[in-house]
């Protein structure tokens, strides 16, 4: 402690170990680390939980959490122990984390109790998120040599944090979640985490202590290197498998994040294999007259079954279809032999945004089949997106959308009243049970919609004889079973908290 101009002074030792750049370099990377992998959490629960208001705010919360823990555990641990010596365990520990992320929460999604993908979730946000935290009460404790220059390191430290946050916010969000597959961001970010370990204990320790982290590093490529990923091809928003049908040579079933999502035979495309495609193909073979071409635009793509069936039952047929994940699209190509060349169109694009580029008046059919995790997008289930299709339909055109719900059906039942807000003629289709209200009821529902009235008695027939158990209502008895919901609007959409805790299973 010294006395200058009157004032009382006191040196802090200082930390030779530890430059200006190389604290800047910590603080700013660990600060980004914890947002790519809050991030990228949230592509990899959405398959489980469904890409829900309530998924984020679980992801976000826990990143804050830890956040807040590491910082305050960081800073006990710093008055403690030199903290030199623990930053490089902290970034090898957070590394193998992180880089075991994907393959634990994929490993806990197949179980049909959600429990322990809570835990392995929390977990997989927690440890990494608490230990990279911890890092910047450390480094600011090893650049604080006086209290006269407190708030400049502090406040530089800090700065240098929240940029680097934002840095990892935007790098992730707009370049590696479109370039890289999720497990591919996490598994390199727990390398550089490691390598970075390994460098901060070649720095404090000798070149003997930084042969571990790099030791690990080695081990872990090596493991990735031989694991088995569980996925034919990873997009940029699934894992995605394709598996063969034992009971018929030529189909295939189109499997995103564990969930069925398209079948297809590959020599008969005429062959619709779910009860929810035969609906949709029945309410096109009723309503429209055989082999007459339409102008189709589909709302999602998947496997793109319905765009192969009606190129095969009505030649001359335009489909365009907005499919938002080119992985999925370069499956189809692939691995399910879409050719693109007989009245196909497909454009990697969201789908509200291709619907507002339609001209008016310009297609026969519009198909809605897009689902994000297991739910449909909120912002295409609501009235503005309603009239978006309505503006884009003929005056007889019809719009089909595929909606999935259980339990109370509170979902179903909203987009039904938004669907009748705009259209003159609404329509229900589903299995039996969906309609007995019972707790455990629910699965695929189609819901049909014109300003034309619709043959409904002939799709139920139709429906009947491709051997689907399912009803159709309409009139009173759809509005009895709609009830008071509410209308959906891009101002208001709960679409999350209206679908039950069975289809975020």
């Amino acid at each position: 402690m010294s006395r200058e101009s009157g004032e009382i002074v006191a040196v802090l030792p200082k930390s030779p170990e530890l430059g200006r750049y190389a604290a800047a370099a910590l603080v700013f990377g660990t600060s980004a680390s914890v947002l790519v992998v809050e991030i990228v959490a949230l592509r990899l629960l959405a398959p489980y939980l469904g890409l829900t208001l309530e998924t984020s705010t679980l992801v976000i919360g826990v990143a804050l959490a830890a956040i807040a823990m590491g910082c305050w555990l960081g800073g006990r641990v710093a008055d403690m122990v030199p903290p030199r010596r623990v930053l490089g365990p902290l970034l090898a520990v957070s590394g193998v984390a992180v880089a075991a992320t994907p393959f634990a929460v994929r490993a806990a999604g197949v179980f049909q109790n959600g429990l322990p993908l809570m835990i392995v979730s929390t977990l997989a946000i927690m440890v990494p998120g608490t230990l990279l935290a911890a890092v910047t009460p450390m480094v600011t404790k090893l650049r604080l040599t006086s209290l006269n220059e407190t708030g400049t390191v502090v406040g530089r430290l800090s700065a240098i944090g929240t940029t680097g946050a934002i840095v990892g916010t935007v790098v992730t969000g707009f370049v590696l979640i479109s370039r890289v597959p999720v497990s591919g961001i996490m598994i390199g970010l727990g390398v550089l985490l490691v390598i970075a370990a390994a460098l901060v204990e070649w720095r404090v320790r000798g070149w003997r202590s930084a042969v571990a982290p790099a030791v690990l590093v080695v081990v872990s490529g090596s493991a990735v290197a031989v694991a088995p990923g569980g996925c034919d091809v990873e997009t940029i928003y699934h894992c995605a498998v394709v598996l063969s049908d034992p009971d018929r040579a030529s189909g295939r079933v189109l499997m995103l994040d564990s969930a069925p999502h398209s079948y297809v035979d590959l020599d008969d495309p005429t062959y619709l294999h779910f009860d929810y495609a035969k609906a949709v193909g029945s309410v096109i073979d009723t309503e429209y007259p055989e082999g007459q071409p339409l102008r189709v635009y589909h709302i999602g793509g998947g496997g793109l079954t319905l765009p192969r069936y009606l190129e095969r039952m009505r030649p001359g047929t335009s489909s365009l279809v907005s499919e938002i994940d080119p992985g999925v699209v370069k499956i189809d190509t692939e691995q399910l032999k879409l050719k693109m060349d007989n009245g196909i169109e497909v454009r990697v694009e969201d789908a509200r945004l291709g619907l507002g580029r339609l001209a008016d008046d310009s297609r026969d059919l519009v198909l809605g089949d897009a689902f994000g995790g297991v739910s449909v997008p909120w912002h295409l289930t609501t009235l503005e997106t309603v009239r978006e299709v309505d503006r884009v339909l003929t005056a007889d055109g019809i719009y089909v959308i595929n909606l999935l719900d259980y339990g109370p059906l509170g979902f179903a039942r909203a987009e039904v009243a938004t669907l009748a807000e705009v259209f003159d003629h609404v329509a229900l289709a589903t299995e039996i049970d969906t309609l007995t209200h019972g707790e455990k009821a629910g699965g695929n529902l189609v819901v049909i919609a014109s300003d034309a009235p619709l043959d409904v008695p002939s799709i139920a027939s139709r429906l009947v004889e491709r051997g689907a158990e399912w009803k159709v209502i309409t009139g009173a008895e759809l509005a009895a079973w709609t009830g008071d919901a509410s209308v959906l609007t891009d101002d208001y959409a709960p679409v999350d908290q209206l679908l039950t805790p069975y289809t975020r299973r």
